[in-house]
């Protein structure tokens, strides 16, 4: 007799871990925004020279992450998660501190590369994300808290770096000392190293690894915080704290996260200094979609994506957003022609929130499809530190191939022109997703009758004669088919390379 299969459960409290570890990352590196061109303008920069080193630093941030996401990926596939993901917070909180002491302007540039080579956490956490939550049906919800803490951190970001930047000169009274006359913007990264702190005081003692090979080791930071929840536990609680995942289940339950994104988005104002005089109707219009979109993208991100991608499947969402974007950009130039600015802000500002959406469901869509496409978990930190490779060259190249077709179009009088390329590159990263195939991941789908229980360890598909093809996806490469013989293969370096990809075809 079949057994019933039970319905498996998010790992609520490990997810709240992983989201404390990512929160900093957002707030260290947005912080840095605000007061970037006057820091670059102190080490004797000429004005019209600001900009152009302030990119620059920007520019090595993305390829220096572009440059090590994979070693970080491989590290963590050899080491462990934990011991990754903490290593690298240590080093992202480093730099962020010698970036804020920088004297000079080559100071301030090493220290942005080096924030961008130590920050190899985005495709780890992903990863470690994907390994405690397998199953299919429980994955855009999982899926979603990572962006959701990059827009939660980067919403505050902002706001710590204006207000901590250069204190001795904006609150002499409390801050006019030597110390912060010297360095006048190390006070917004050692707030932000607080968050770190915080990250890896609750990783070190509470996050469990999720590598299937590091899983049984002891873990020295576990057992520490194991006793030190014994101090705070009482008879009376006994009830309230016999598991783990119940003490944090409203973090992750849509009848609260509502009450949640609101408290976190009244705070928006800080991304702006107070103004006492009031706003323009020409500034209202300005500042609405800053202060608006934030606060949608919080609540679509975990309230309405996660069941919408549930309905209609992850491939399918991400087809039709990649159908939007093209028509977002080559819409946009001609709101120009719209007959006065009050349309024309309106109907910009319906523009950005449906490039908003599409953005909120396309990054999500991805990863997961990514996920589980990979032959196995071995190789999945690998996996996400290639993609994260990818993104941070994206970053790194886009904003400059835009700044030339800007220039281009004002110079020639097609103001369409960099709204047209982008739409077609657009449509080049549509086009192949029309041939991905979605796969099941490590898991199992909803559909599976026995043998599927809540945490239970995914088992690999056999065939009566002892052989299993299964077809996995690779990026946007296109499909390819794995015959397993004799289980996974062991070394990550065989499956990355040609001969172990030419093996796997069948």
């Amino acid at each position: 007799m079949a057994k019933a299969r039970k319905v498996p459960k998010l790992p609520v409290q490990q997810l709240v871990i992983l989201a404390l570890c990512r929160l900093a990352d957002p707030i260290s590196f947005s912080s840095v925004f605000p007061y970037l061109p006057e820091m670059i303008e102190s080490f004797n920069v000429p004005k019209d020279e600001v900009g152009r080193w302030a990119g620059v630093s920007s520019a090595v941030f993305s390829l220096s992450q572009a440059t090590t996401a994979i070693f970080w990926g491989r590290a963590s596939d050899r080491f462990g998660r934990k011991p990754v993901i903490l290593t690298a917070m240590i080093c992202v909180m480093s730099t962020g501190l010698l970036f804020g002491f920088s004297q000079n302007l080559a100071m301030a540039i090493v220290a942005r590369s080096l924030a961008g080579a130590s920050n190899g956490n985005v495709g780890i956490l992903r990863t470690t994300v994907a390994e405690i939550v397998p199953w299919k049906e429980l994955q855009p919800r999982a899926f979603s808290v990572m962006p959701l803490m990059w827009t939660i951190g980067s919403i505050f970001g902002p706001g710590l770096g204006g207000a901590l930047a250069n204190p001795a000169a904006r609150y002499p009274h409390n801050f006019g000392n030597d110390f912060f006359r010297k360095f006048p913007y190390a006070l917004p990264n050692i707030a932000a190293s607080l968050f770190f702190f915080i990250g890896l005081t609750a990783g070190s003692l509470f996050l469990k690894e999720s590598l299937e090979s590091k899983k049984h080791r002891r873990d020295y930071g576990r057992v520490f915080g194991k006793s030190i929840m014994r101090m705070f536990k009482k008879k009376p609680r006994k009830s309230h704290l016999s598991g783990d995942d119940e003490q944090f289940a409203s973090f992750l339950k849509p009848s609260r996260a509502s009450s949640v994104s609101s408290d976190e988005t009244t705070s928006q104002g800080r991304h702006r200094p107070v103004v006492h005089k009031a706003p323009t109707y020409r500034e209202a219009c300005v500042h609405a979609p800053q202060t608006l979109l934030p606060s949608l993208k919080l609540i679509v991100q975990f309230l309405i994506f996660p069941p919408l991608a549930r309905q209609y499947g992850i491939l399918n969402s991400l087809k039709v957003v990649t159908v939007i974007f093209p028509l977002v950009y080559m819409a946009t130039p001609f709101t120009a022609l719209l007959p006065n600015p009050s349309t024309q802000q309106i109907v910009m500002f319906v523009i950005m929130l449906v490039k908003c959406l599409a953005t909120i469901f396309a990054f999500p869509c991805t990863t997961i499809l990514l996920t589980n496409s990979a032959v196995s978990l071995r190789v999945l930190g690998t996996l996400n530190g290639v993609a994260t490779s990818v993104s941070a060259v994206g970053r790194a190249t886009g904003p400059a191939l835009s700044g030339v077709m800007f220039e281009t179009g004002s110079k020639k009088g097609w103001a369409i022109l960099p709204w047209w390329v982008l739409a077609g590159f657009a449509v080049l990263g549509a086009i192949p997703v029309w041939w991905l195939v979605e796969m099941e991941g490590f898991g199992g789908s909803d559909d599976d009758d026995d043998g599927q229980e809540g945490h239970e360890e995914p088992e690999v598909p056999q065939a009566e004669d002892g052989e299993s093809t299964e077809h996995f996806v690779i990026g946007s490469l296109g499909t390819m088919s794995r015959n397993e013989t004799d289980g996974f293969i062991d070394e990550p370096e065989e499956l990355l390379s040609t001969s172990g990809l030419s093996r796997m075809v069948s």
